[in-house]
């Protein structure tokens, strides 16, 4: 059996997916995992929505410390989006684990 250099390089883009779980899945998404918001710092276009995935066992907010925005509780699985339509810099953290935090720079 010949395996082709497609496969090869289907099977090493699959490795390097996997071996990399922490990176957002796009460029407007927010995972939180490992007590973490990955990316810390995220950079978007005015009038994206930035979604926030809980990737953790534990249960996590999303909370602008200028009360833009502001989740409930989100379990495993969950998720939270806002629309970033003005351009700024917006910090956010989580309330139940304050010393999580991270910034959104809308452009």
């Amino acid at each position: 059996m010949r395996i082709t250099a497609s496969l090869l390089s289907a099977a090493f883009l699959a490795t390097l997916i996997a071996a990399e779980p922490l990176r957002a899945a796009q460029p407007s998404q927010v995972v939180i995992k490992d007590f973490m918001f990955v990316p810390t710092t995220l950079t978007v276009k005015a009038g994206t929505t930035v979604t926030w995935a809980n990737k953790d066992e534990e249960p996590h907010t999303v909370f602008s410390d200028s009360g833009l925005f502001r989740s409930n509780a989100m379990d495993t699985g969950e998720a939270f989006s806002f629309k970033f339509d003005t351009p700024g810099t917006y910090h956010f953290l989580c309330t139940i684990h304050p010393r999580m935090v991270g910034t959104i720079i809308v452009e």
